[in-house]
């Protein structure tokens, strides 16, 4: 899915992110892997998202901050290890940028912003996720990182999940009205 939309960056951003959509609520009902619980798949219509917002999408280089280790938790309490490798400066606010040492490694940025808990879920979402490859690309410029492609963690969906969550320095107070949305909003308990 994502190297498609790699592949079709070039060309028109739009019809590409729709085909993208598209791929992921096929994968969400139909994947035996899929966070939507098996008994609710027949019923699921697909994910929400919010018009695609081509001035979301950035090419950033990521820029050095010290290294340091952290960790994170889920709703559940499972501790996550991070280690931070640096920062991205968008005109909205900084995410910083880590490497996940869970579930075979990759870097990892995972956001909090205004609308969480309002229109996404309340824990925050996902926007590059490596290990998954939830990756679009990069260049010698920088990351691609694209808010129209933010995602919800596993746990939105099913509390069978353990995600690890944003941690606090990547909460944005500005509302990233941009990639899946949720129609019924949730906070974490």
């Amino acid at each position: 899915m994502y190297a498609d939309v790699r592949a079709e960056a070039d060309v028109d951003l739009q019809p590409a992110a729709a085909r993208f959509r598209a791929t992921r609520d096929r994968l969400f009902a139909e994947h035996p892997d899929s966070p939507i619980p098996s008994a609710e798949r027949e019923a699921f219509e697909g994910l929400d998202y919010w018009p695609y917002a081509a001035d979301l999408r950035f090419i950033l280089p990521v820029g050095p901050m010290d290294p340091a280790e952290a960790s994170v938790t889920s709703i559940s309490g499972e501790t996550f290890a991070l280690r931070r490798i640096g920062r991205v400066n968008f005109p909205f606010g900084d995410l910083e940028v880590y490497w996940i040492d869970t579930y075979g490694g990759g870097i990892f940025v995972p956001f909090r912003d205004g609308a969480s808990g309002g229109g996404t879920y309340g824990a925050g979402r996902y926007l590059l996720d490596t290990v998954k490859g939830a990756d679009l690309g990069g260049s010698e410029r920088g990351l691609v990182l694209d808010f129209s492609h933010a995602y919800h963690p596993s746990c939105t969906y099913d509390p069978i999940w353990s995600c690890p969550l944003a941690p606090r320095a990547n909460w944005l107070t500005e509302p990233i009205r941009a990639g899946e949305r949720l129609s019924r909003p949730t906070r974490p308990e």
